[in-house]
């Protein structure tokens, strides 16, 4: 089983920053992929960004040059780090490992205009 906890989330201004946080637990030695996702209000959950399983790193099209995925190993956390927010980036942040098996509580994060 694998436990993860985010944080990081809250309000900012259009143009700011954030930085997320996930944190780790239990069968680390389990965990292939680590990712982020969101949903905002009245839409589905999408993806944001993930390590793949080589160690890889995909980000989705609405996010790329903006946002950074980057880990810890020492510390068994996953990082989100996200530049020049925009209001449509407002929604809960979730991290997953190992898709879709195990997910955070989430941390909600609003930009305002």
């Amino acid at each position: 089983q694998v436990h993860l906890v985010e944080s990081g989330g809250g309000l900012v201004q259009a143009g700011g920053s954030l930085r997320l946080s996930c944190a780790a637990s239990g069968s680390i030695f389990s965990i292939n992929t680590m990712g982020w996702y969101r949903q905002a209000p009245g839409k589905q959950r999408e993806w944001v960004a993930r390590f793949t399983s080589g160690g890889n790193t995909n980000y989705a099209d609405s996010v790329k040059a903006r946002f950074t995925i980057s880990r810890d190993n020492a510390k068994n956390t996953v990082y989100l780090q996200m530049n020049s927010l925009k209001p449509e980036d407002t929604a809960v942040y979730y991290c997953c490992a190992n898709f879709p098996r195990y997910w955070g509580q989430g941390t909600q994060v609003t930009v305002s205009s």
